[in-house]
């Protein structure tokens, strides 16, 4: 019986043990307060760099980018793209050497995707979380906050989080897709205080004369 109930003690402290591992409270604090912040921002600006490696496909591509955001809503300039999302309708508009077209289609909230609005977010579904630790970041003081995929179908397996220690701002992310690419991003100028009104994220027409619609919905 004794030592019945010692090896049950020894199975209950593992599960204990591993349940605070694989969520670490205090990460959950952090990323909470990431969270609440974002979401009851007027908008936000940024520039960043985005780096991409693959080894295995001899892959290593740096550009820039700007990116707003306000809730679930984004508008995400790349080189040669820009995407609107207000969170129901998705316009992508592709420009190559003088033509423009945009692709119209519907935000399907059940697909799981990673997007600029909800990267603040994926801690609370999918994926294990800790603090790693702290380091310098374009001059800022950063703490790293580690998530691990609970599912080894996700499409990004670990991803890391810098986070201003001070204002709590996300600084950039590092992610590991399922594919062996790496993805880094840094901001390197952001705005927090943007008041950007909702039809900031929705693609006008009038803008862009000659564009070619391609209307999905």
């Amino acid at each position: 019986m004794h030592k019945l109930n010692f090896l049950t003690f020894i199975l209950f402290a593992s599960i204990i043990f591993g349940a605070f591992a694989q969520k670490d409270p205090q990460a959950k604090s952090l990323l909470d307060a990431v969270s609440k912040r974002y979401q009851n921002m007027n908008g936000m600006e940024g520039k960043f760099e985005y780096t991409f490696i693959h080894d295995k496909d001899d892959i290593n591509q740096t550009n820039s980018g700007e990116v707003a955001l306000k809730g679930n809503m984004y508008r995400l300039a790349l080189p040669g793209q820009e995407i609107w999302n207000d969170g129901k309708t998705s316009w992508t508009l592709i420009k190559s050497n003088g033509f423009q077209e945009v692709t119209i289609s519907e935000v399907d909230e059940e697909i799981e995707e990673l997007t600029p609005s909800n990267v603040y977010n994926l801690y609370k579904k999918g994926y294990h979380y800790k603090l790693k630790g702290e380091k310098k970041m374009n001059g800022k003081n950063v703490q790293e906050v580690e998530l691990t995929a609970e599912n080894k179908g996700n499409q990004f397996q670990r991803i890391i989080l810098y986070v201003d220690k001070d204002s709590n701002n996300i600084q950039g992310w590092k992610m590991w897709d399922n594919s062996g690419g790496v993805l880094d991003y840094q901001f390197k100028d952001l705005k927090t205080d943007a008041d950007l009104p909702d039809t900031h994220f929705v693609f006008h027409k009038g803008e862009y004369p000659g564009v070619e619609i391609i209307d999905l919905r």
